[in-house]
């Protein structure tokens, strides 16, 4: 059996549970709406939808070149430590081409700050979206919005089910730019940058992929850790969702259909830095179906709370 992965500091892990727990005294988690509408701001939602919608295999796109990549470090780290580090995240994604955009989010009333880039010129590097109530905790990773239909929402509903989570969207379709653009096969892409620097920070990460019923008929779900250790986050979702209701296939048991993740470079990195990384693949039947990509928010939630507290 695979040795587990170490924990987070108990000090970060605690902190971060009596932030959970008291954001769920306080109601936050359970959907309270801010006071006014000049309140909430825009609705990350819609604004991520309409990046989506946008996505072609003719995106332009190019990669980070090392100054930025350094720049995106320094950002990444500072969403974990905080405000008092004197790093000014705003103006560092401002100067990579991200818009901020900030409120509280109309579904959940948790303050949020939202950088997205919107491929107005070929820096197509998505989206970053913070939960501001307390400091992060979990990295919720969509790398192939608009390719793996919907896994962009699904993305977004598990980010509000999740206080103290980071939803990290792509910004050009997976085949632009001859395949560059596959950030999930692609270590010079931000989205990379920013992935491992969260890892590297303590930050566990989810990663949201998509497959087509006929690629693995007798699967809803395929739950793997791409190159990394197998750890009991890994294994507890994988419970959670057959408890869902899906017939959920475990990497570590057993073959899933070329599915496991095994070169995805996020993963390779979260196992260099012994990180905890979950690739997670949902069949089409799944995603595209409201109320089943609910069942999955709520069965993936459940488990990641279980792991801050």
């Amino acid at each position: 059996m695979p040795t587990p992965l170490p924990a987070a500091s108990p000090t970060r892990r605690g902190l971060l549970a009596a932030a959970t727990l008291a954001m769920l005294g306080s109601g936050a988690c359970a959907g309270a709406k801010p006071k006014s509408e000049e309140q909430r701001g825009p609705d990350p939602e819609l604004l991520i939808d309409e990046l989506t919608a946008g996505l072609s295999r003719d995106n332009t796109y190019r990669d980070p070149d090392a100054g930025e990549r350094a720049a995106a470090r320094r950002a990444a780290r500072s969403l974990v430590t905080g405000p008092g580090d004197g790093v000014d995240v705003g103006q560092i994604f401002d100067d990579l081409g991200f818009r901020a955009h900030r409120g509280a989010d109309p579904a959940t009333g948790r303050p949020f700050d939202l950088y997205l880039a919107t491929g107005s010129d070929d820096r197509s590097w998505g989206a970053v979206l913070v939960d501001r109530s307390a400091a992060p905790g979990t990295v919720i990773e969509v790398p192939h919005p608009g390719f793996d239909i919907n896994t962009e929402k699904l993305g977004l509903a598990l980010h509000r089910k999740v206080p103290a989570s980071v939803l990290l969207v792509a910004g050009a379709h997976r085949q632009a730019a001859g395949g560059d653009a596959d950030v999930a096969h692609n270590d010079r892409s931000l989205f990379h940058t920013l992935a491992v620097e969260f890892a590297k920070n303590g930050l566990d990460q989810i990663q949201l992929h998509g497959f087509a019923d006929r690629n693995l008929p007798t699967s809803d779900a395929v739950v793997s850790t791409g190159s990394a250790r197998v750890t009991p986050v890994a294994r507890r979702i994988a419970d959670g969702l057959s408890g869902s209701g899906l017939t959920t296939c475990r990497a570590w048991v057993k073959k899933c259909g070329q599915l496991e993740g095994k070169t995805n470079e996020q993963g390779r990195a979260a196992a260099a830095l012994e990180a905890v990384f979950i690739h997670l693949e949902l069949s089409w039947s799944v995603r595209r179906d409201a109320e089943a990509r609910g069942r999955v928010a709520t069965a993936l939630a459940e488990q990641l709370a279980a792991v801050a507290c």
